[in-house]
């Protein structure tokens, strides 16, 4: 998927419209800047965008991906094109989550393990102690927290049973048992409780 091809599209049908960057953010109740970024291939619209964005250039999600319009002929092949790339471009984007996940569930546990360290073998006064421990501790919690929601979003879960995969709530994510990043839940399929690995392919 050419960014640069997409973003020159997506300007040209803009100038076509008679639309200024500024009236194009204000129509999506996005920034300015974030239509710049898409015309200078910096970034693709947000799927949330895309819709609204392609209404109001009078194209096809179909035109959009492709950075042209396609004649109807090439339409089928074109999709299928995209949809592919698309899906290369999401997995690719959930592996840089999952390592983003692993760097903060280190990252912060280093941090709570240094706080816990210094407060139990350096002399201090006692409610520096707890002050230190507490340091270590706020930032551990929020960023599991925070890789847990990532590891949620990020590619699918795999039933052990049914080999369904899906997407599975933070609540279920949070609570379950686990290794690593297999979790034993319920499967929406089956409704079996058994272990569901994490996989980055559907």
């Amino acid at each position: 998927m050419d960014q640069i091809k997409i973003g020159k599209f997506i300007s040209l049908k803009r100038k076509e419209k008679n639309i200024t960057q500024s009236e194009l953010s204000e129509m999506l109740g996005i920034t300015d800047r974030a239509i710049s970024k898409w015309e200078n291939g910096i970034c693709l619209p947000d799927a949330s965008n895309m819709p609204d964005l392609c209404k109001i250039l009078d194209i096809t999600i179909n035109d959009l991906f492709s950075g042209e319009v396609v004649d109807m002929k090439d339409n089928e092949k074109k999709l299928e094109e995209n949809l592919l790339e698309m899906t290369k471009i999401k997995e690719q984007r959930d592996k840089e989550l999952l390592a983003l996940e692993v760097f903060i569930g280190v990252f912060v546990t280093i941090i709570m393990i240094a706080c816990i360290f210094i407060a139990t073998f350096i002399n201090m006064p006692d409610w520096l102690r707890v002050i230190l421990i507490i340091i270590g501790i706020i930032p551990f919690a929020i960023g599991i927290s925070y890789a847990i929601r990532i590891e949620q979003i990020a590619g699918y879960y795999e039933c052990g049973n049914c080999h369904y995969k899906y997407v599975p709530t933070y609540k279920s994510v949070l609570f379950a048992t686990h290794i690593n990043r297999t979790r034993k839940m319920k499967c929406p399929k089956c409704n079996k409780k058994n272990w569901h690995k994490k996989v980055v392919s559907k």
